[in-house]
């Protein structure tokens, strides 16, 4: 069989681990795929930085036109990031019938829809494995593992970044900044953080993920997002004492004719499998109606847990193209022709069980009037706490409420916050509790 040609842009970390991979395990590539793998090309416009890789003469090289303009190169690999110069790249392989592999996950969640349907359209393959949770096989087990299962819900801790800060306020007691200034030290968080810690990189994952397991168009611009910047030492003990954890979680939902589909901090219950995760590490439930619950853990981001991912695409491509089976595993899960629109579920219509914490001056009938108020909006009081020191002359309410509609919580908070007797802006987080919401079904 011939080498499959390959040709990458961009070498920073991710990049520099996929180039490692192909060139320290060609060897072991080739006894266990029977194909050669060639990467011909590496461009970068930084040619100074070394990279700790030994590129063979000619193959580092700037221009990564050469690389789209080569009749040989069979595979494209961008590495670059971004929305501009990646999509252009990436359309202009497609374009000349070369097959790509991208990690780009704000791309594909906001352009994907048009990149894949160039892509059948040209009768190449877009593969996207390391977009998602880094080494975690989520794609490829929606694409072709869970291909009998009706996809029932999806919760995942998407970004290492948000999940590394929560545990060390969990853990530690450390406030918020001081967690984002150990993530950013560590190299978890970046010099701007703001795409992790307001949820905007976990959406991004999150509207790849409904998509693939509902047959649908990617939806990025619907999917409800709100970050971790509030969460505070007192929330996360106040959830620790009613039997909770806090985390980042990315929730897809199917709700028979819409989807559910929010990224918002959550209390789940220390029982959760999720809640155990910690530091870096991503995770992901999957329900599906015949394997019932599926969990996939492993690091979310990193050189080499990404750059194996890269590779193992890189790999399913070279066997499509040996055996001439292009687009044998629909880009999106289903076939193009299945590929449906389905609107997102508003997150006002969601319902779910919800976490107040109010700062209110201490006087009699304070918690009457914040339970009238809920009570004429039709939210039940599950749980009540009085406790904690009084902050510029306010303390601390904390109630659990039973299932309530998110409207009608977003109008009781908004009377409630009219209150003169009530301080700064209360603390909402919404609790995904399945043992407390089957309990409250059976009654």
């Amino acid at each position: 069989m011939r080498p499959v040609k390959l040709g990458m842009i961009g070498c920073g970390t991710v990049g520099t681990g996929v180039a490692r991979l192909l060139i320290e395990k060609q060897q072991m590539i080739e006894q266990r795929t029977g194909i050669a793998l060639d990467l011909k090309y590496v461009a970068d416009l930084d040619q100074t930085t070394d990279r700790g890789v030994a590129f063979a003469p000619g193959v580092f090289i700037q221009d990564a036109w050469t690389i789209i303009n080569d009749p040989e190169i069979d595979i494209v690999v961008e590495m670059i990031g971004g929305l501009t110069a990646a999509k252009e790249f990436i359309s202009a392989a497609i374009g000349k019938g070369k097959h790509v592999v991208t990690a780009n996950k704000a791309l594909l969640a906001k352009q994907g829809n048009d990149l894949f349907r160039a892509a059948q359209a040209a009768g190449v393959d877009l593969a996207y494995e390391a977009s998602v949770a880094g080494c975690i096989p989520i794609i490829k087990s929606l694409r072709e593992a869970l291909v009998a299962n009706e996809i029932q819900a999806l919760v995942g801790i998407l970004n290492g970044t948000c999940n590394y800060i929560l545990t060390k306020i969990t853990d530690e007691g450390l406030p918020f900044d001081q967690a984002l200034a150990q993530a950013q030290a560590n190299g978890y968080a970046e010099a701007d953080p703001t795409l992790d810690i307001e949820g905007l990189d976990a959406a991004h994952k999150l509207a790849i993920l409904a998509a693939l397991a509902n047959g649908m168009r990617i939806n990025f611009d619907d999917v409800y997002v709100e970050g971790i910047s509030k969460i505070t030492p007192l929330d996360i003990q106040f959830a620790r004492d009613f039997g909770y954890r806090i985390k980042l979680l990315a929730i897809c939902k199917n709700r028979g004719d819409k989807i559910e589909a929010r990224v918002h901090p959550a209390m789940i219950p220390e029982d959760n499998i999720l809640s155990n995760v910690s530091g870096s590490l991503n995770a992901i439930t999957v329900t599906g109606h015949a394997v019932q619950n599926l969990f996939l853990s492993g690091f979310g981001a990193g050189m080499m847990p990404t750059a194996s991912a890269v590779v193992s695409d890189i790999v399913d491509l070279a066997r499509n193209i040996q055996y001439g089976a292009a687009g044998r595993v629909p880009s999106m899960a289903y076939q193009p022709d299945q590929i449906k629109t389905m609107p997102i579920l508003p997150i006002t219509d969601i319902v779910t069980h919800y976490y107040f914490r109010f700062a209110v001056e201490d006087r009699p009938g304070v918690l009457a009037a914040l339970a009238g108020i809920l009570g004429q909006n039709g939210i039940s009081i599950k749980s009540v706490q009085q406790k904690g020191r009084k902050t510029n002359g306010h303390v601390p309410i904390v109630i659990i409420t039973h299932h309530a509609r998110e409207a009608d919580v977003q109008k009781a908070l908004a009377e409630i916050d009219s209150l003169e007797v009530v301080g700064p802006a209360p603390i909402v987080i919404r609790i995904e509790d399945e043992n407390a919401t089957a309990a409250e079904t059976a009654e």
